[in-house]
């Protein structure tokens, strides 16, 4: 057995208690069942949640990394007609 699994898995929550589009917490990226449940979910299922979060923000962070992106290459050609 870990030593962390001694321990409780303390709530995620930074306070932006604020859901997006599709659900989820703006601030911690849970759902709103597993905001609803944590104190009632078992440590194995808050450690669960956590890693669903975790996926949920780097799926965000590539997402918002490939708009930007995008939006670089439809501004290089404008930027490059003033300078010819």
């Amino acid at each position: 057995m870990n030593q962390l699994e001694f321990f409780d898995i303390p709530s995620p929550c930074i306070g932006v208690c604020t859901a997006n589009s599709k659900g989820y917490c703006k601030g911690c990226l849970r759902s709103r069942d597993e905001r609803m449940y944590w104190a009632k979910l078992s440590n194995e299922d808050r450690r669960k949640v956590i890693r669903l979060c975790a996926a949920r923000k780097r799926k965000l962070l590539d997402a918002i990394r490939q708009q930007s992106l995008q939006n670089r290459v439809n501004v290089a050609p404008q930027i490059d007609d003033l300078f010819d």
